[in-house]
């Protein structure tokens, strides 16, 4: 079993005061080694690691929980908290659309509340995604891909419980960093 190491945390911390760009994310994750698909079954919860991304700050407010994978072919690359924070639905990622300003006053708790009343129209019980091993700057490592959008989520792993993420969204010119955890 592996550790977390205690850099990690010092990193995680310093990105959530804003001290960390993607240049840095990159080497961090470069560093990492790879998660094989298997090791990604199960639930597992999200946070953000900002970078300066004009996501930053989105998922928090949105109130993300993280993601699932029953199996390679039957993942919910999108789960977020009921409205009292005690269960999870999934959404359909076709369904939110990605290409919307979100100003940075738009992201605060009420943001959830948005996403929770909108649940009869976001929600779905499909699954719509797929985890694969794909190669990723030099490395072979489990990686989601969205049905439905141009985005690769891949993984790298910290610990046995823990593991650094990147959304790779064509068009973008920069990743979207996050952290997987077991609940």
């Amino acid at each position: 079993m592996t550790t977390v190491d205690p850099s990690f945390d010092v990193l995680l911390a310093r990105a959530n005061r804003g001290e960390v760009g993607t240049d840095e994310a990159l080497a961090l994750f470069d560093t990492l080694p790879a998660v094989r698909p298997e090791e990604m079954l199960g639930e597992w919860r999200g946070e953000e690691f900002p970078t300066g991304h004009p996501m930053d700050g989105l998922l928090a407010a949105t109130g993300w929980a993280g993601k699932r994978f029953d199996d390679a072919d039957r993942v919910h690359p999108l789960l977020f908290w009921d409205a009292t924070r005690t269960s999870t639905f999934a959404v359909d990622p076709s369904r939110v659309p990605m290409s919307l300003p979100t100003p940075a006053a738009l992201r605060r708790p009420w943001l959830h509340r948005v996403i929770t009343t909108a649940r009869p129209l976001l929600a779905t019980s499909r699954y719509t995604a797929r985890l694969r091993a794909t190669e990723y700057r030099g490395v072979s490592t489990a990686t989601m891909i969205y049905d439905a959008r141009p985005i690769n989520d891949v993984f790298r792993r910290v610990s046995e419980t823990r593991l650094l993420g990147l959304m790779d969204h064509r068009g973008d010119p920069a990743p979207y960093f996050f952290v997987l955890f077991r609940p």
